[in-house]
């Protein structure tokens, strides 16, 4: 017969036995939570990478819009053919110059204020080449804002802009105006209003609507998509705002404001 102290330090070993397997299983089951997550999280990653590559694409897509191209090399052939050489020369130079600002921009996460504030003068300025005296637009910068340090999201306004212009203006009898206006707000806060004097955006929809035009809703849909990945990345806070001043007596037109708020202030 086994005597109690052996009993019990059988008891205690197989207790202790016992334990340890049911530690090691536990453990087991630990590590595999642990790498499902990590897994999980890869994944995740992986998707939103995924992610913003498309969306990156559909704005660079909606930037390559194929109505502006055709009559951009339209407007440069016709003053070729009006030997017209020294403006056909600058428009392709601008031409060239805003589809390599296409390019480069839509690999990058950030651009500085400055190269936006140039994509967007040099996208007018062809707008301007094509519409003449139909079209007067303006850039306006806050002084307190350092235009070279200061960063943002790029493919973001200058779809609005050629919204403002297609959808604003193209339809308004007489001359039309743009204005993109770039306001300080804080060290870590800006605002950027796109302002037109067209028809409104009432009137934009109706027509939009009678002529089945596709393309408009694609970019909006493209641009509030984008603007919600952003929203959801650990860099950047942006607002869209949308007004019809034609409602307003006295007033016509559209404005579509921007508030970027930087999370932290590390440029990528």
């Amino acid at each position: 017969m086994q005597s109690p102290e052996n009993s019990i330090i059988i008891l205690f070993i197989s207790i202790l036995i016992t334990l340890g397997v049911f530690l090691v299983l536990l453990f087991v089951i630990f590590l595999k939570r642990k790498n499902r997550l990590v897994q999980d999280n890869l994944e995740n990653a992986l998707k939103n990478q995924q992610q913003q590559h498309e969306l990156e694409l559909k704005a660079l897509r909606g930037q390559m819009n194929p109505h502006f191209v055709h009559n951009s090399l339209n407007a440069i052939q016709y003053y070729i053919q009006q030997n017209d050489v020294e403006t056909s020369e600058n428009y392709l130079a601008k031409f060239s110059k805003l589809m390599r600002q296409f390019f480069d921009y839509s690999r990058r996460k950030s651009i500085s204020l400055s190269e936006e504030i140039s994509l967007l003068e040099n996208y007018l300025q062809i707008e301007k080449l094509r519409f003449e005296e139909k079209l007067v637009y303006e850039i306006k910068v806050d002084a307190k804002l350092d235009i070279e340090e200061e960063c943002m999201p790029p493919m973001i306004l200058q779809p609005l802009v050629e919204n403002a212009i297609n959808h604003g203006l193209f339809h308004k009898q007489g001359n039309g105006k743009v204005s993109v206006q770039f306001k300080y707000i804080d060290k870590n806060c800006f605002k950027v209003a796109v302002i037109d004097n067209g028809i409104g955006l009432e009137k934009a929809k109706k027509l939009n609507n009678s002529i089945k035009n596709k393309k408009s809703s694609h970019s909006s849909a493209v641009l509030l998509e984008r603007l919600h990945f952003l929203n959801e990345s650990s860099h950047w806070n942006v607002s869209y705002k949308i007004i019809d001043r034609s409602v307003k007596p006295g007033k016509t037109g559209t404005e579509v404001s921007l508030l970027f708020n930087q999370k932290n202030n590390e440029n990528d």
